[in-house]
């Protein structure tokens, strides 16, 4: 019985763990993420004041959207045998459905921060993003190529 509650508890505490890691990484990469965008964009005080509650909560929401599609794509991909063609067809819809929400909710983000930054700017930022992304994925590739 100890034995069994000794690994219960060890479970749990590495769990813990991993998850905390996790957490970390990813708060780790957003405040890059955020420095490398002021960076890029040049923003001033006033621009960024206005500007991140914005792009965070925008973030944010794209990211949920995205794990959606994502959770039901592993969802079939892991019954891909045993998936009936009316559970696939449910499974595109929902795809599009969070696509044309992503697409809404970009749209939503340029016109809300077009009140606060250039549509140059906007450009920039989305080139930054993109030039972000890679520069992460390249560094990700040579930490695991070690």
């Amino acid at each position: 019985m100890k034995k069994i509650l000794t690994f219960t508890f060890i479970l749990f505490l590495c769990s813990f763990s991993i998850n905390a890691q996790s957490k970390d990484g990813r708060e780790k990469i957003k405040a890059l993420k955020i420095a490398y965008l002021t960076e890029q964009l040049n923003l001033t005080s006033s621009e960024a004041q206005k500007f991140w509650p914005i792009y965070n909560s925008n973030d944010e929401k794209q990211h949920s959207l995205r794990s959606k599609i994502r959770t039901e794509m592993r969802k079939a991909f892991k019954e891909k045998t045993s998936i009936s063609e009316s559970e696939a067809e449910k499974i595109i819809k929902i795809k599009l459905d969070t696509d044309k929400e992503i697409y809404e909710c970009q749209s939503k983000f340029i016109s809300d921060i077009k009140e606060i930054i250039s549509y140059k700017k906007i450009i920039q930022l989305q080139i930054a993003e993109m030039e972000f992304g890679r520069k992460l994925m390249n560094k990700y590739k040579k930490g695991n190529s070690k």
